[in-house]
């Protein structure tokens, strides 16, 4: 059943401002709209329960990428073609590249906004797993103010997060430190593009005198909300990319995930190739450390 356009309310906000006063005086009934493209399937599916639209795609503040001496901030509404075309995204920030090119096909890149990405909170989304390894800060606003959350508390459960019913996010904040690390990113679909992942994994390693200095690995898909693999990354700290810790990996990888049976994959599927991905981001990471 398709929605009846009558039975909503869309407004386009003048300003940030009257975008944060008009959701303060009603928290909860105001949708923020960016590029409208998680929203738009709900509404044409009759499945969208809000009535009430507010349009921010066009407000400044929020499509803006600054550049400072120790860190990037990327508005929520920029979107997916904003960061491809973006010099020190692109070069700095490649993880959030190479999901920003998963991300359906142009038109979607085109309107699709880093923010939505992440309130939409889906744990199939592909940027989310970029956005965990380069360990990301979220800025919220409301009328109140701002406050700041790390990205990796942001999500609470399946598609609940810490916004609260009348803030914005504002901008992701990024810092500029992982020049010297070697990054990897995989996405695992029924086909090359415009798929919903099976899985998605992103990983930053680094590596000191033959042996793991540091190493950051994120999947989705695989849980209720995007993960960090901890216990996966503890094992592997300080130790030298050797058989055995290849498997070590493969198998605390795929112990640490909680995936479920569903209509793209099985749980068994999932559980096999994280582990698998884990093992590949390795050797890739020892070669490339070899090799310098």
């Amino acid at each position: 059943m398709r929605s009846n356009p009558a039975d909503f309310e869309l407004v386009a906000a003048a300003d940030l401002e009257s975008a944060l006063s008009l959701m303060a005086s009603e928290p909860g009934a105001w949708l923020p709209i960016a590029g409208g493209t998680d929203v738009m399937v709900q509404y044409a599916a009759g499945k969208l329960s809000a009535r009430k639209l507010i349009s921010i795609c066009h407000l400044p503040q929020l499509r803006r990428i600054d550049v400072l001496p120790a860190e990037v901030r990327i508005g929520a509404a920029c979107t997916y073609t904003d960061l491809l075309q973006h010099d020190v995204v692109r070069s700095e920030f490649s993880l959030l590249g190479s999901a920003a090119r998963w991300t359906g096909g142009v038109a979607n890149q085109n309107r699709g906004t880093i923010g939505g990405n992440i309130v939409n909170a889906s744990p199939a989304a592909d940027s989310l797993p970029a956005l965990l390894v380069y360990g990301a800060e979220l800025i919220l606003i409301s009328v109140r103010g701002e406050r700041r959350v790390f990205y990796e508390t942001f999500h609470t459960g399946y598609r609940k997060t810490q916004l609260a019913p009348d803030e914005l996010l504002l901008a992701v904040r990024l810092s500029r430190r992982f020049s010297g690390y070697y990054a990897y990113a995989r996405k695992v679909g029924a086909r090359n593009a415009q798929a919903i992942s099976k899985i998605c994994m992103a990983a930053l390693g680094r590596m000191t005198n033959g042996l793991v200095d540091d190493v950051r690995i994120a999947v989705g898909s695989v849980a209720p909300v995007p993960l960090r693999l901890a216990k996966t990354e503890v094992s592997l700290r300080g130790k030298q990319i050797s058989d055995s810790a290849l498997q070590l990996a493969r198998q605390t990888a795929s112990n640490e995930i909680l995936p479920i049976d569903d209509i793209r994959s099985t749980a068994r599927y999932r559980a096999a190739v994280t582990g698998n991905l884990v093992a590949e981001f390795l050797r890739e990471l020892n070669s490339v450390a070899m090799a310098t």
